[in-house]
């Protein structure tokens, strides 16, 4: 049976990165970000019931979700953002259980990339838990420069997530990523040793 590991680290920590780090090594990984887009694509059943909560204003000119929107008032707002996770969370779950192993996969495990994955029931899934970890003012400055957010956002959506601290005493595995590539690379290539030897 293939084994299920969790990629976290807080917004801007490089998971991505590392993400494709492991693909290279042939491991087959899922994002929830990913999967939470794909669940409130246009059409589906729980953009409709967003809109229907929110109003037009967290839509985009062509009838998509603008996150971004619904970011700035669900971020503002503890209870909305308990009504959308409330809602999303369950059916994320569901996608993701679906995509993390696929048909005809011989590798001892896969990827279940998440950044909620500690705050949310995600860390169910998994049978261990890989950290990579950063100083925050990093995370700053890689997500201000990624996604054109002003620091205050940036410092919101840190304040929601949970602390450095906390996932550093989570963690089964940590990768330093702020470090260069190669050497984000040979961690990634001893974890996955380890992680053989563990489930293979």
């Amino acid at each position: 049976m293939t084994a299920v590991i969790g990629l976290t680290g807080g917004i801007g920590s490089g998971k991505s990165t590392v993400a494709r780090l492991f693909g290279e090594l042939g491991i087959h990984w899922v994002d929830a970000d990913d999967v939470a887009r794909q669940v409130v694509e246009p059409g589906t059943p729980a953009l409709e019931q967003i809109r229907q909560h929110f109003g037009d204003r967290i839509l985009d000119p062509q009838g998509g979700l603008d996150r971004a929107a619904l970011r700035a008032i669900v971020f503002r707002d503890p209870d909305q953002r308990t009504w959308l996770e409330g809602l999303l969370h369950p059916l994320i779950r569901q996608e993701l259980q679906r995509q993390l192993v696929p048909e005809h996969y011989d590798q001892a495990y896969s990827i279940l990339v998440s950044p909620l994955l500690l705050e949310t029931d995600q860390h169910t899934m998994v049978q261990n838990i890989v950290v990579i970890d950063v100083p925050v003012e990093t995370q700053i400055t890689r997500t201000m420069a990624r996604d054109n957010n002003d620091r205050s956002q940036v410092e919101r959506i840190i304040a929601a997530q949970m602390p450095r601290e906390e996932k550093l005493k989570k963690a089964d595995e940590v990768i330093d990523n702020d470090v260069s590539l190669n050497d984000v690379k040979r961690q990634v290539e001893a974890i996955h040793k380890t992680l053989l030897v563990a489930f293979g």
